[in-house]
């Protein structure tokens, strides 16, 4: 009765990460597309302080000429695989967790150029850190439950 208990809430956490990488995926895909933006829009801007056209068009955006949004996109894709199509792999808890800390850790970095370098704030990537966030507590619940 324990591992069915077990199997079930595996299962459900499986599914939220698959939910919230497909949210990523969408918000990622908005950065993404803004990135590439030429002309500017009030989109996401709210006030001097936030203004996503500004984080998503500086210096900072591309890591060696990947857009920052690409490779969230992946990234985001990458965690939708492993909940879904290879959840049933048993290395698949530990590469879950791998990945989504690797994510978190990139995600606080650009958190930390947004507040104390460019001090502009992107609601798309604070959105993006939340949802990574997320991801990660869910993956270390699997893991554990593993």
């Amino acid at each position: 009765m324990q591992s069915a208990v077990s199997a079930s809430a595996s299962k459900i956490l499986f599914a939220v990460i698959a939910v919230l990488s497909v949210a990523g995926m969408i918000v990622s895909g908005i950065s993404l597309q803004r990135h590439y933006a030429k002309s500017e829009t009030q989109f996401c801007e709210f006030g001097e302080k936030f203004n996503c056209d500004i984080v998503n068009r500086s210096e900072y955006s591309s890591v060696v000429g990947i857009p920052v949004a690409a490779i969230g996109l992946a990234g985001y894709g990458f965690l939708f695989a492993l909940s879904t199509f290879f959840r049933a792999r048993p290395e698949t808890p530990s590469r879950l967790l791998i990945a989504s800390i690797a994510g978190l850790a990139f995600a606080l970095r650009l958190t930390y150029i947004e507040g104390y370098v460019l001090t502009t704030w992107c609601i798309l990537c604070l959105i993006s850190l939340a949802l990574i966030f997320l991801i990660s507590a869910c993956a270390a619940a699997v893991k554990i439950r593993a």
